[in-house]
């Protein structure tokens, strides 16, 4: 019987233990086979997190940033205990413990799966377990994948410390708001470090993995707050705070960022603008779209904060004068329904939906609105961020009768005498503060429009090629297209200084004397008589009076002279064109080009003919702290020296490229201070240094430009529609675009200083009739005098005019207006008038006009 009994028991034992063993079996059968394949998790070794890349000032101000995933990355020995304490006691109480895989907490998960029948199913998931998934593996619910993830994390327990493997976790976690790691979520929902984190803060954020958006601080804020205090429990429990902590902790109330709490770190941020995201499109370039977005680089620009808004504005002002002048109302064309102005909560959440521009700050804060109530003269408005008054905000009759609302059939209607006839109940418009210019009271609230003209300002150090400010339209969130780097527009007039450079360097001076006489050249398309802006001829005229008053003639004659194979030359030195067609209407600027590539261009005017590279950047840093661009390459041998003497200013060897003679550019730039002094622009610019420019406007006015320059600073200004027509007459160059870079240069001269310009030592100076070019005395003076700078060495002949080779048409006058072909007319008031002929190829000019 005994030995029944032993062999019964015998028989289950070996029973159990060959199932044992068969489990055993299976399972390392199965972990073998899902083990074979897995990717390396020898890499995370080495891996570098996606990291936000960040823009800063000169100054070093943070001024923007750019990522795809929102994260500020922090290394384990930088993060505090706090922080790593929470996210341990909410999702991996023995993290310290286990060796990547946690068996008890996948033994509970198990058992409440089949308590709850598979509708109560959790995770067991470790730290480690996690790092896997969210590296190496997808984050699908099968028994396949948690099979990997436990073989990966065992392995990554044998190969990484305990503290690396939390550093990755800490990092690369989304936890919510577009943010992820615990850095970048510190800074989303509480604006601090993670050093500033209370506990219930911390446990705030280690509430978040398990589902950020089940857990909104807002909108599920009671599901928050109970998490947060589970969290609180477990970090007390575990003895990571003290039974007093735990209280006082759990009784304070959930606050964030999103509950309108803190401010957030946005409102730090100024608006995203043309500068930075010029940024973002060159470096994209440079170092790859995916190294900007994810590389952690550290940007710094060549941006002036105090200079920017103040070109900025100085554009603004006059595109909406511009636009103010032609008295045409078109407002945002946004509008809402009846059903959202309902109530002041539902217009305001409508109206904070709205795509309209907020970036705008032209005397005074711009803001949407919208209209509430028509009423018999007046209409009631309801204002984004400004409360309500008791009275409302209105705006009077008055504010709206400088403007004609298009109408349907695209017609003008009648100027506006009342409200009513602008706006309608749902208009969405955009307004500001009309405020005493004395003492700043408030006026009133005035509507306000984007305008329809556009254009562009660039303001760079003549000497570095650094730009201080950039203005790409008039407003980058109405319309992102960068009109000073991206638009390519006919320069005009503005292009002719570089025909006068190279006739300058090819034997010609400011005293040469050309012809300024009717020209007809035959072309394909026919005969081409080109003409200067005042319809005049002018007969003999020296170079300096040609650049000061614009005259086209005498540049196509001074071309046709020099060749335009050496003139394309020039500007394709420049940089002002990669290839210039050599066709003689690109003299007078008819190919197309940037205000970048001019405004760089005119710098080397400035700075005595040497080259500039113009940039926004000085200088990038990857995420370790390495420089990996520097833009300034000069020599500084003194700025290694521990000291120099008191008085003595460290020596910067130029080793730059010379790209003109500096005699050249010293007399090319004593020409252009005449076109500020005397010629197209002498009505608009009025500055305490020295300033040398030249306007440029094209057929029809399409296109205004001026480009100019202090001994230091050059800056250029661009206006006109981005479908180029006509502006207008008298929207030339010295009209629209000078008076913007009279604003701009009144207030960079206050920072920025200037002086005389250099004068090379080979300049020998004669005085010259600027009129005739004649030779006068040493002691002459008066109105008509000029001292010119000749090269030392040469012997200046003068009574010599050239006509570049084309002999005058016999029936073409000199002096006198092309005329004949005219029509008598009846205008609409009754009276005769002449009008002359329809316009042909032969008589339309190319290129520059003024």
């Amino acid at each position: 019987m005994f030995r029944f009994i032993l062999s019964f028991f015998g028989g289950i034992f070996t029973a159990i233990t060959m199932s044992l063993a068969m489990v055993a079996l299976s399972i390392g059968a199965v972990f073998w086979m899902y083990g074979r394949d897995l990717p390396s998790h020898e890499s995370l070794a080495q891996y570098t997190p996606p990291t936000i890349s960040r823009i800063y000032s000169g100054q070093g101000r943070l001024i923007d940033e750019f990522a795809k995933e929102r994260r500020l990355f922090a290394p384990a020995d930088t993060i505090p205990d706090l922080i790593k304490q929470a996210f341990i006691s909410a999702e991996d109480k023995n993290f310290y413990q286990h060796e990547g895989y946690d068996l008890r907490g996948i033994a509970a998960a198990a058992i409440d799966a089949v308590r709850s029948r598979g509708r109560d199913v959790r995770g067991a998931s470790t730290i480690t377990q996690q790092v896997m998934k969210n590296f190496l593996l997808s984050g699908d619910r099968r028994a396949e994948r948690k099979i990997k993830e436990i073989i990966l994390a065992a392995r990554l327990e044998e190969t990484l410390p305990k503290e690396k493997i939390l550093e990755l976790y800490l990092n690369e976690i989304f936890l919510g708001q577009n943010s992820y790691g615990v850095a970048a979520a510190s800074q989303t929902y509480f604006n601090k470090t993670l050093g500033e984190l209370a506990p219930h803060e911390a446990a705030f954020l280690a509430s978040l993995p398990k589902a950020p958006s089940d857990f909104h601080p807002v909108r599920r804020k009671e599901r928050l707050l109970s998490r947060r205090n589970f969290v609180l429990r477990e970090m007390f429990e575990n003895g990571y705070i003290s039974k007093a902590e735990y209280e006082a902790e759990k009784a304070l109330p959930l606050r964030s960022v999103q509950n309108g709490d803190f401010e957030s770190f946005k409102a730090e941020l100024p608006p995203r603008d043309y500068f930075t995201d010029e940024i973002r499109r060159q470096l994209s370039e440079n170092f790859g779209e995916g190294e900007f977005f994810t590389g952690g680089l550290t940007v710094r620009a060549t941006i002036d904060n105090e200079m920017q808004p103040i070109a900025a504005n100085a554009l603004r002002l006059q595109l909406e004068q511009y636009d103010r002048g032609r008295g045409i109302w078109r407002g945002t064309g946004e509008t809402l329904p009846a059903e959202a102005l309902e109530t002041e909560e539902k217009w305001r959440a409508a109206l904070a939906e709205l795509r309209v521009p907020r970036d705008i700050d032209l005397e005074d804060q711009w803001y949407p609105a919208v209209v509430l109530e028509i009423g018999e003269n007046d209409a009631r408005i309801g204002i984004e961020g400004v409360e309500d008054d008791t009275d409302g905000h209105w705006i009077p009759a008055k504010d709206v009768q400088w403007a004609r609302k298009r109408l349907d059939d695209g017609t003008l209607a009648k100027k506006a005498r009342v409200a009513g006839d602008l706006l309608s109940v749902g208009d969405v418009v955009l307004v500001r503060r009309m405020t005493a210019d004395d003492d700043g009271s408030f006026i009133r609230w005035t509507l306000r429009q984007v305008p329809q003209v556009q254009g562009g300002f660039v303001a760079m150090d003549a000497d570095t090629g650094r730009v201080i400010a950039m203005q790409g339209g008039f407003s980058y969130q109405s319309s992102v297209f960068n009109r000073a780097t991206q638009a390519r527009r006919q320069p005009g007039s503005s292009f002719k200084p570089f025909v006068y450079a190279s006739a300058l360097d090819s034997g010609y001076s400011p005293a040469t004397i050309v012809v300024d006489a009717p020209i007809e050249i035959d072309t394909p398309q026919g005969v081409w008589r080109p003409k200067n802006a005042s319809h005049k001829f002018y007969g003999p005229t020296p170079l300096r009076t040609g650049i000061e008053q614009s005259r086209n003639l005498m540049t196509i004659r001074l071309a046709q002279e020099v060749g335009m194979d050496v003139v394309g030359s020039y500007a394709e030195r420049f940089g002002v064109y990669d290839d210039l067609s050599p066709v003689l209407a690109n003299a007078l600027g008819s190919q197309e080009t940037t205000l970048f590539q001019m405004v760089s261009a005119y710098a080397m005017f400035a700075n005595g003919g040497e080259r500039v590279q113009p940039t926004l950047v000085d200088r990038v840093q990857d995420r370790y702290g390495r420089t990996v661009y520097q833009h300034d390459q000069r020599l500084c041998n003194d700025c290694k020296q521990v000291s120099l003497a008191p008085g003595q200013a460290p020596r910067v060897i130029s080793n730059r490229e010379r790209v003109m003679d500096p005699v050249t550019a010293y007399q090319l730039t004593s020409m252009m201070r005449g076109v500020v002094e005397r010629g197209t622009a002498r009505k608009a610019i009025n500055l305490p240094v020295p300033i040398a420019g030249k306007t440029g406007t094209t057929n029809d006015e399409k296109d205004a430009w001026f480009v100019g320059f202090s001994s230091n600073i050059v800056a250029g200004c661009y206006i006109g529609f981005d479908t180029p027509r006509a502006m207008g007459r008298g929207s030339g160059g010295g009209a629209l675009c000078a008076p913007v870079f009279q604003r701009f240069m009144s207030q960079a001269i206050k920072k920025y200083g200037g002086g005389d310009f250099k004068v090379p030592e080979s300049c020998v100076f004669i005085n010259i009739d600027r009129f005739t070019g004649a030779r006068l005395s040493d002691g002459a003076s008066g109105n008509n005098v000029v001292s010119e700078c000749f090269r030392d060495g040469e012997e200046p002949i003068f009574g010599i005019t050239f006509d570049g080779g084309f002999a005058m048409g016999g029936d073409l006058p000199l002096v006198e207006e092309l005329g004949g072909g005219g029509r008598q007319v009846t205008t609409s008031t009754g009276k005769k008038a002449v009008v002359g002929p329809k316009a042909t190829f032969g008589t339309l000019s190319s290129g520059g006009l003024y």
